[in-house]
């Protein structure tokens, strides 16, 4: 090609048209290189996070609560030790809400689960439980930033750019980083959640579409052949490195060049790795996909499966759109909600652990289940016929599974009632640690440099939960 007869203007207009998905600044480097070497012999090379939007009720799940049963209706207890927000809700007229739904215990752990996940008892022995996990806000905006980034303010990176930039990717032809929201929309606080904040552009999440083209814009032009595009990328690589070598620092540029080839080599692999019409039937049922209720969550939970065998780092997988009925912020008729939630999820969940642990994969895949916040045993004024529950930043449960995860393993405890830790509350960065370290990645040796101060995901450190790690 002549490069006199052509502006880099009009080059960068080409590589638009042919590879539009730069314009997602998601798309990954090609990153096999990892910005540090692993610093704990760990079995999990990559993870799935479930992040359930809009706060799950924990007395409807994974808690049995039998005193609150009991107050169902009633006045919490006068001598609870609470301060701030909840404290100001029980000091004005309020009532108990009892769950509507029965527990039994599970496994040869003899672990309590609600009713309502009955697919997930059967995979209860692989699950390691945190109680009383703290947020340090009660709304859902900074809240759901605090467990995806870490901070509760807009900006910060994401738990799984942080893991991405400490490991790299194991697959050159995917990203290292992939994200599959709910079909039905967006979370709060949209992208954010995966954002890489101040770590380099590279890092950031790439977000797969519910259905259709894995991603807008990736396919080749009609009249294009693949030899004209690889002429077209190696010009227009020589001219961006050109300019790179004038600004040497600007990572941004630098991922933007590696995007191009990422995209490029992405054109094969993404379409064959979303493409699910192979899968046996067999493989469909256990996610569910062949029922309505299931079929969307049944279908990330089984693309996050095929993200780990093709080696992706870190996959997301978000269930729950805003602050809607599709959402876990159940306010009114918690019973209803949860029955509507569960039952979306239980089937899928429980089927991408069973699907993992039979292929050879669940030893290195870590996989946590979370969301922002947990709820109330109680309800603002008088109880009324479908009672609901408010939001409460001290009685979040999540769980993890997989790589060195101790099955069965419980830490943290919530009180008689579900309202906040038994004893002290486990901090959201206890948690990012703990996930770190079953990853292979001290907390406090995983940094960046960044406005004239080292930044981590634990900010000021977290302390790895040793209950819940078999090592």
């Amino acid at each position: 090609m002549n490069t006199s007869a052509h502006t880099r203007r009009q080059y960068l207009a080409t590589a638009f048209n042919g590879l539009g998905a730069i314009a997602l600044q998601g798309l990954l480097q090609r990153s096999g290189t990892a910005a540090v070497k692993p610093h704990l012999p760990r079995r999990a090379k990559r993870c799935i996070f479930l992040f359930m939007q809009g706060g799950v009720s924990q007395m409807d799940s994974f808690e049995y609560k039998p005193e609150l049963n009991k107050l169902h209706g009633k006045r919490m207890p006068a001598n609870l030790d609470v301060k701030g927000e909840l404290a100001g809700r029980l000091s004005v007229d309020h009532a108990c809400v009892g769950s509507a739904f029965k527990f039994k215990r599970h496994g040869a752990t003899g672990r309590y689960l609600s009713e309502l996940f009955p697919h997930l008892a059967n995979c209860v022995d692989d699950l390691a439980f945190i109680h009383g996990v703290k947020t340090d806000n009660q709304n859902h905006g900074p809240s759901t930033l605090h467990v995806t980034t870490g901070s509760q303010f807009p900006g910060g990176a994401s738990v799984g750019s942080w893991v991405n930039y400490g490991l790299g990717t194991e697959n050159d032809d995917m990203p290292g980083y992939v994200v599959v929201q709910d079909p039905r929309g967006a979370p709060v606080n949209g992208a954010a959640i995966w954002s890489n904040g101040f770590l380099p552009a590279s890092h950031q999440g790439t977000l797969l579409r519910a259905s259709g083209a894995p991603i807008l814009n990736l396919a080749r032009p009609a009249g294009v052949g693949q030899q004209q595009q690889r002429d077209e990328l190696n010009e227009l690589s020589w001219l961006n490195r050109r300019h790179l070598a004038e600004f040497p620092d600007r990572s941004d540029l630098e991922a933007r060049i590696a995007s191009y080839e990422l995209a490029y080599r992405m054109q094969t692999a993404a379409p064959e790795l979303v493409d699910l019409s192979k899968e046996t039937q067999q493989t469909r049922r256990l996610y569910g996909l062949d029922n309505t209720t299931t079929a969307g969550f049944g279908r990330q939970c089984l693309l996050a499966r095929r993200m780990a065998e093709s080696g992706v780092r870190y996959t997301l997988l978000v269930h729950g759109v805003q602050i809607t009925s599709s959402s876990w912020d159940d306010h009114g008729n918690v019973a209803g909600g949860m029955r509507r939630h569960c039952a979306e999820v239980d089937r899928p969940v429980a089927g991408l652990l069973k699907d993992l642990k039979q292929r050879g994969l669940l030893d290195e895949t870590l996989v946590v289940w979370a969301s922002e916040m947990g709820r109330t045993p109680f309800v603002v004024g008088k109880l009324g016929g479908a009672p609901g529950r408010d939001h409460n930043s001290y009685g979040l449960v999540m769980w993890m599974a997989g790589g060195d995860v101790k099955g069965g393993a419980t830490a943290g405890g919530t009180d008689d009632f579900g309202l906040r830790a038994a004893g002290e509350p486990i901090s959201i960065r206890d948690v990012h640690a703990t996930l770190l370290n079953l990853m292979g990645l001290e907390d406090e040796e995983l940094r960046f440099h960044h406005a004239g101060r080292l930044r981590r995901l634990t900010n000021t450190g977290g302390f790895a939960l040793d209950e819940v790690i078999d090592a």
